[in-house]
């Protein structure tokens, strides 16, 4: 076992997961040309329960994957930002500067990065050489996205010392005060001191960044949003495993889910400004509605008799009936999860995906036949998650039926749409650790 084999492994990554990695650094390494001075891993996530609630104040399950992004950087004697992806061998480049254009592809992610950074540290101008490698499906709900724009600002900031500057440590002292303004750099919002740029065109929360920056190994953790705070972690129970199956579909949120991703965004906006205007509150959030307003009957009750505006009666119902049943059955997972109660577990998964599919409307048929065929196959949970419209379902399963398991559900899956037989993937993986730094 390597160096950073072992340093991966006694962070929380399964043997297995952590010696895949080791091919990972060396490309990544190869890619770079010289030795790198620094890496991490940075991983993807699982929402388990809490789909589409963070924006809104609310709360959801999450935890960390065993795939992600092997990332090593080094110095250059410049203010350039080259950023390299091992694996198919291609390189872009920008100046750190809060003028550059932002382009399209992965590069959008990149350069929304550099600019925000040049934008709200005038002093950064140490350039840096990044290369990774990733086993992490893109465009699948695992948070590919934010992992990678989580890994560039890691680099820079690091080569830059930004964690030492006044500003940041004031607004980002714990890692979910990080991942809060993380977030915002994805979505192009101010964050405390720190001005707005352009994002990457979608308009989420910090849940991704939060997983990402902030669970542990064996665990899932039960968060609330705007502001991140930890309510509870949960051990995930050692003989159970995820199985999860990507579509194939791609759930691009910078690409042709954009517009339905924000939609969801919009529609929660419009019920919070519509129960403001009623009550003559301000409340930021959905979540603080329902907290001075117990009662969810009252706020249905207004929107109901709603007129006009961007969004028929109906959608503002549903949307709000949405959030409102997903924040009850996050709770109620925490709680199957301690009890290793299988029948609550596999019900709370299965309101949660109905509600998806009738109240959000963020599901396809590819996505609705894998959490159906997965229950049908003897999973103990299952359940779509990300943002949704195409992507990626998580299955729960004993650990010694994993591998018959998987066989079966690809198997029904291909037979029921042979086209994407090439691009689904599926993989089993634990509750893995944050980012790590070897």
């Amino acid at each position: 076992m390597s160096e950073h084999t072992a340093q991966l492994a006694a962070a929380g990554l399964s043997g297995d997961e952590a010696e895949a990695k080791a091919p990972l650094f060396q490309a990544a390494e190869e890619e770079l040309g010289r030795e790198a001075v620094k890496r991490w891993f940075v991983p993807g996530r699982i929402e388990v329960f809490g789909k589409h609630t963070d924006y809104a104040g609310g709360p959801s399950l999450v935890c960390a994957v065993e795939r992600g992004f092997s990332v090593v950087a080094c110095l250059r004697r410049d203010s350039k930002i080259r950023v390299t992806d091992a694996l198919i061998h291609e390189s872009i480049e920008f100046p750190l500067s809060p003028e550059i254009a932002v382009p399209g592809g992965w590069a959008n992610y990149v350069a929304t990065v550099i600019r925000r950074i040049a934008r709200n540290f005038a002093g950064a101008k140490q350039g840096v050489e990044i290369a990774f490698a990733s086993d992490l499906p893109r465009s699948a709900g695992l948070s590919s996205s934010s992992a990678l724009m989580i890994a560039i600002f890691l680099a820079i900031a690091d080569a830059n010392d930004l964690y030492a500057t006044p500003k940041l440590a004031e607004v980002a002292s714990v890692p979910e005060e990080l991942a809060a303004y993380l977030a915002c750099i994805e979505n192009g919002q101010s964050y405390g001191p720190f001005e707005g740029d352009r994002g990457v065109g979608t308009f989420g929360g910090s849940e991704d960044h939060t997983a990402i920056l902030c669970c542990r190994a064996r665990r899932l953790s039960h968060y609330r949003f705007a502001p991140v705070r930890l309510e509870q972690q949960v051990s995930m129970p050692e003989e159970w495993i995820y199985v999860i199956a990507h579509s194939g579909v791609a759930a691009n949120k910078t690409g042709a889910a954009r517009d339905c991703y924000n939609r969801l965004s919009a529609l929660a906006k419009a019920v919070l400004d519509v129960w403001n205007r009623a009550s003559g509150r301000n409340d930021r959030t959905i979540a603080a509605a329902l907290q001075y307003s117990p009662y969810a009957e009252e706020i249905r009750k207004i929107l109901r008799n709603t007129e006009g505006g961007e969004f028929a009666k109906a959608e503002l119902l549903s949307r709000f009936d949405h959030y409102a049943l997903e924040s009850q059955l996050v709770p109620a997972a925490v709680r199957a999860f301690a009890d290793r109660d299988t029948d609550a577990l596999g019900e709370t998964a299965e309101r949660s995906q109905s509600a998806a599919e009738q109240l959000l409307g963020n599901q396809t048929p590819e996505i609705s036949t894998l959490a159906r065929e997965a229950r049908k196959l003897g999973a103990i949970a299952a359940s779509a998650f990300g943002a949704g419209f195409g992507g990626s379902v998580w299955a729960i399963v004993p650990r010694t039926e994993a591998q018959g398991f998987m066989d079966k559900w690809r198997a029904a899956y291909v037979r029921a749409f042979p086209a994407l037989a090439p691009a689904a993937t599926v993989f089993t993986t634990a509750a893995g650790p944050s980012i790590i730094a070897i």
